[in-house]
């Protein structure tokens, strides 16, 4: 994962001195170039002047909060990934997070561990390969886990979304009937009917034959 990194620039916003060093000194290591800022107006003004790859901020701080914060660069910045980080789990928080479409809400106390699985989910965000273009009016979006269809998402249940996210994830080989079972059926026994009749109703909301069987193998799924 280090090396995916090494070319970009963090911008690391966070009022409390001893949390923002050991992160700052955390994540030196894996990028170009670690910018830090200790309130929301400072980083706002390290942003304006480093136009950093991704930021992770808390919400919480003087002067000016994360989301004030988020909220002025997505005026101008659609794009560039914002992970939030906060001692809150409020509702309020979370639906403010959704709207302006950061990329990870992380609940404090920060650790390595939890920065980790926020730098995972970074490089699926900036992988350009995260779209599986099953059609010209179709695709999965491996990211969000969710499947569109001319433009309208659909819903899928929990096991149809599990079957389709690992077929659209190795879209270029056979996934197997150990592997489905290993994945979807855990904690229980996957008998062949029941694996028929989920892709049957995966099918159905495919709208097509795009799921193929291969005899004793098990399936694959047919992207462009």
């Amino acid at each position: 994962m280090q090396n995916e990194f090494l070319k970009l620039t963090l911008l690391y916003v966070e009022n409390d001195d001893v949390i923002r060093q050991n992160a700052v000194e955390y994540l030196g290591s894996y990028f170009k170039e670690v910018f830090e800022a200790k309130d929301g107006q400072e980083g706002l003004e390290c942003y304006e002047d480093h136009k950093p790859d991704i930021i992770i901020t808390d919400i919480e701080m003087p002067r000016l909060n994360g989301l004030a914060m988020a909220k002025k660069i997505r005026k101008s910045d659609k794009n560039t990934p914002i992970i939030i980080s906060t001692a809150y789990t409020d509702t309020h928080y979370l639906m403010q997070a959704v709207e302006l479409q950061l990329i990870k809400y992380i609940v404090k106390p920060i650790n390595s561990k939890k920065l980790k699985v926020a730098l995972n989910l970074l490089l699926e965000h900036l992988n350009i390969n995260n779209i599986n273009n099953i059609d010209n009016e179709k695709y999965y979006d491996r990211l969000n886990k969710s499947l569109m269809i001319d433009k309208e998402l659909v819903n899928l249940s929990h096991k149809e979304q599990l079957l389709l996210d690992v077929l659209a994830r190795n879209h270029h080989r056979v996934v197997t009937y150990e592997e489905i079972e290993h994945l979807i059926w855990y904690d229980d026994f996957m008998s062949k009917d029941a694996l028929r009749a989920l892709i049957r109703t995966l099918r159905k909301k495919l709208q097509g034959e795009y799921i193929k069987n291969v005899s004793g193998s098990g399936y694959r799924l047919n992207v462009l």
